[in-house]
């Protein structure tokens, strides 16, 4: 089988819907918990999924793992070994890559829709036009070079990027968003939204309405990508 390591921030934030499409093409899957479990070799894993978390980029300080994982991704980048980032992820490959990451005007919480640009149409993000999808940050990333834009919001400039087939980093969250599960997500980060002033009912009512959609949409979107890993 081939290996995928999959490096988590939260214990509430993991692969969701994305699991069982990663099972289905043969991937064997082996979890790993940020600033816990030691990163292994940054080019053994056939392909690395770095998923979203609480802190950002620059908190290297405060938070080492977060440089620690920024160099390490750096190498397997380097190497073009194949890469998903999502939320953080995306950051943290963007950083990586050379590229600033810096808060952006105001946070993006809540399902909103994509506009793709035509990369973005001509490749797996296709899937999501047209789909609400959950956003949850508040920090963006400029386009790192050599990559390609993928997809905006107005919020954020970059929601998306890709380096050939094997790197794609993506700023939403297109593997999270369905109930009862997304339920974690309110009770995790229940201090954020009170300080936001965002009520947790109006997302988990858009979570009613656009997490079913988001999944199939997610899981076409992620097929898609791993069949072009193999090509």
């Amino acid at each position: 089988m081939k290996s995928a390591l999959i490096l988590r921030h939260l214990a509430f934030e993991y692969l969701g819907s994305f699991a069982p499409v990663l099972r289905d093409a043969g991937y064997q899957l082996q979890d790993i918990e940020a600033a816990v479990d030691p990163l292994p070799d940054p080019l053994e894993p056939d392909l690395v999924v770095v998923l979203g978390g609480p802190i950002g980029v620059n908190d290297g300080a405060a938070y080492p793992c977060m440089t620690e994982e920024r160099n390490w991704l750096a190498m397997r980048l380097a190497a073009d070994r194949p890469t998903l980032g999502i939320c953080l992820g995306a950051q943290l490959m963007a950083a990586a890559l050379g590229a600033r990451v810096a808060p952006i005007a105001e946070k993006e919480i809540g399902f909103a829709p994509l506009t793709l640009t035509p990369p973005g149409w001509a490749g797996p993000l296709a899937h999501l036009s047209d789909i609400p999808v959950l956003h949850w940050h508040g920090e963006g990333f400029d386009l790192p070079a050599g990559t390609e834009r993928l997809a905006a919001t107005p919020g954020c400039e970059t929601q998306g990027f890709a380096r050939g087939r094997n790197i794609l980093g993506l700023q939403f969250h297109p593997e999270a968003g369905m109930l009862p599960d997304f339920e974690r997500w309110l009770i995790g980060h229940s201090a954020e939204l009170a300080q936001a002033g965002i009520a947790p009912e109006a997302l988990r009512q858009d979570a009613r309405a656009h997490g079913p959609a988001l999944r199939t949409a997610g899981q076409a979107m992620l097929k898609q990508w791993l069949r072009g890993l193999d090509e």
